[in-house]
């Protein structure tokens, strides 16, 4: 059956004015754009949801590890072999092996870094604090295991172009998750992302995200075949496609794809609940909704003598890798001071007042 809601004029980014900047709106393409997307063509590029930092690339300010030292000069034919030394094979630690139905994707022939540790045993809190406790939070417990790439893998954009090398003092790691083939996993997108890939791995597909007209986006709609089509200034929702298996993530991260390109900033910011930062937890989200707006995932929490450190994720623009940030100096963590605006790489300081949470939000 047809929605006869109509959206607000033009796609969820250009509503809100979101672009990039030195990029003139254009809204009769970005129109066509939109309509090619919702057809299902992936190769087009969406309207930007998020500025782009232009950040100098400096050497990392931390010292690289040395390497083991030479090894002895091979003993001669005659002589006896040396015994080797280190750890015995049964007490070394087994090859790093990911939750592939936890986390979902990684079963999927995604383009994307091999995983090869996880967030919580690489980026251990500093000295004397400890992870707060996330039983009664599966989306913390979620984020905190997160699968990364090996250390030194570079952030790079959809088209696969590298924008931040391996060592940049401001990266800490980036997760092994795909980007995509368009401009459209951006920042708040990629909030939306693990949000919803934690719903799928958890079972509960009632996954529904607003555009930026307000109009609700459930992926129920989706699995019954309906798809997303711009009629006129609007969208509408037309039984164009296919049902949906549960078990089918490939259209699952189509059905992302169409969200990212009808929702931003905006739209999150006022879906979501305001969150106290004296109760910010592993799974809120900092958003400064606007022209242009950005977006930083809160991935896990320590505290120590009531102070508290953070460690923080983002997507921006262009759409790229999913990172964990560092701020300046030798850890990833950030300290928590609801004094004090939250400072970040790559953008402005973010006043308390945008933390959010999708906790006990219905969309």
């Amino acid at each position: 059956m047809t929605d006869q809601r109509v959206g607000a004029s033009l796609s969820g980014k250009q509503l809100s004015g979101e672009r990039s900047r030195g990029r003139r709106p254009n809204g009769r393409r970005n129109v066509s754009i939109r309509k090619r997307l919702a057809l299902g063509s992936l190769t087009v590029v969406a309207a930007v949801a998020c500025r782009q930092s232009r950040i100098e690339t400096k050497p990392s300010a931390e010292p690289i590890a040395q390497t083991a030292s030479q090894p002895a000069p091979s003993a001669p034919h005659s002589a006896k072999a040396p015994k080797p030394s280190g750890t015995p094979p049964s007490q070394m630690a087994a090859p790093y092996a990911p939750d592939k139905k936890r986390y979902a994707w990684l079963r999927g022939d995604y383009k994307m870094p091999p995983a090869t540790g996880s967030l919580s045993a690489r980026l251990r809190p500093p000295a004397g604090f400890k992870r707060v406790d996330v039983t009664d939070n599966p989306f913390g417990a979620w984020l905190r295991d997160l699968p990364l790439a090996a250390p030194g893998t570079p952030v790079r954009s959809f088209r696969g172009t590298v924008i931040h090398p391996g060592d940049h003092p401001n990266i800490a790691a980036v997760v092994a998750i795909d980007i995509g083939i368009a401009d459209l996993q951006q920042c708040a997108d990629a909030v939306m992302r693990m949000r919803a890939e934690w719903q799928w791995s958890a079972g509960d597909q009632q996954i529904s995200f607003n555009a930026a007209s307000g109009q609700k986006l459930p992926f129920s709609r989706w699995q019954r075949g309906e798809r997303i089509a711009q009629v006129g200034r609007g969208i509408q929702w037309k039984p164009t496609g296919l049902p949906v298996k549960s078990d089918d993530h490939r259209s699952f991260r189509k059905y992302l794809n169409a969200v990212f390109a009808w929702s931003n900033t905006v739209a999150l910011s006022r879906q979501a609940k305001s969150q106290d930062v004296a109760a910010v937890k592993p799974g809120d989200f900092i958003i400064e909704p606007g022209n242009p707006g950005h977006a930083v995932l809160f991935l896990d929490l320590a505290e120590k003598d009531g102070e508290r450190v953070a460690l923080l994720g983002q997507s921006f623009m262009p759409a790229q890798s999913f990172q964990v940030l560092r701020p300046s100096g030798p850890s990833a963590w950030f300290k928590i001071d609801a004094s004090q605006p939250l400072k970040t790489p790559f953008w402005r300081a973010f006043p308390w007042k945008y933390l959010r949470t999708l906790d006990k939000t219905t969309g």
